[in-house]
């Protein structure tokens, strides 16, 4: 937790002086910004660990900050929003948000949280046995290391969190995953979400594969899971 910096971007001055009070009693070095342009230009100067993102702000709303950080950085990102809606969550993670809190929240869930995004993070990046190789098939290659996809040798934008399901598959291609295994070896023992959150991205990989190769498909094996199954 030491030097770990959090940036808490909320149009709420209340809730924002809240949040950096509890975190900085908690040992974290914190910042406020109070509407998504100042989040933005706050991210790349102060250069969090962690950001706490309200989604309903003036000037730019949440999903347009979240874009615009995934543009520069993987670094977690934590929703926070009054609605509670599905379709919120599911924006969001296609988007690439870590994980959701609904107001209002309890702080020592929503330290929980944080925690265990970070640790998931933390073992991805300090994981290399991996991610210095590129999966390739036909007219699909993954690189983890570059948070990279190419179809038939072209980038193709994709969310971290799509990125590594679908690395994770392809390199375990032909095995079957349940919806829970997926949770856990993609986004940690201890992530706080539900299993919607695969069937969300598993959707969202089939959207962008499209037409890409025969040779090769993301398939649900119905009352199971899914895999990664190379074709004759």
């Amino acid at each position: 937790m030491l030097d770990t910096k959090i940036l808490v971007v909320d149009d709420d001055q209340n809730i924002s002086e809240m949040l950096r009070l509890y975190f900085e009693n908690e040992g974290y070095e914190v910042k406020t910004a109070n509407d998504g342009a100042e989040g933005v230009s706050t991210f790349k100067i102060f250069e969090p660990d962690l950001v706490l993102l309200d989604v309903m702000m003036p000037k730019k709303d949440g999903w347009q900050v979240l874009r615009e950080i995934r543009e520069m950085s993987s670094k977690p990102v934590i929703m926070i929003t009054a609605k509670g809606d599905v379709f919120d969550k599911v924006l969001g993670l296609e988007l690439g948000a870590d994980d959701f809190v609904v107001k209002p929240f309890d702080m020592k869930e929503l330290s929980a949280r944080i925690k265990a995004v970070l640790r998931r993070y933390s073992a991805h990046n300090n994981n290399s046995d991996d991610d210095g190789e590129v999966i390739k098939y036909e007219g699909i290659e993954i690189s983890k290391q570059k948070y990279e996809l190419k179809l038939n040798g072209k980038p193709v934008d994709i969310p971290p969190k799509e990125l590594e399901l679908l690395y994770f598959l392809a390199a375990n291609y032909n095995r079957v995953f349940t919806r829970d295994q997926l949770l856990d070896k993609v986004w940690g023992f201890d992530y706080l979400g539900d299993s919607r959150t695969v069937d969300v991205h598993i959707k969202r990989l089939r959207e962008k594969l499209d037409g890409t190769s025969d040779r090769w498909q993301l398939k649900t094996v119905w009352g199971v899971g899914y895999k990664f199954e190379l074709l004759n």
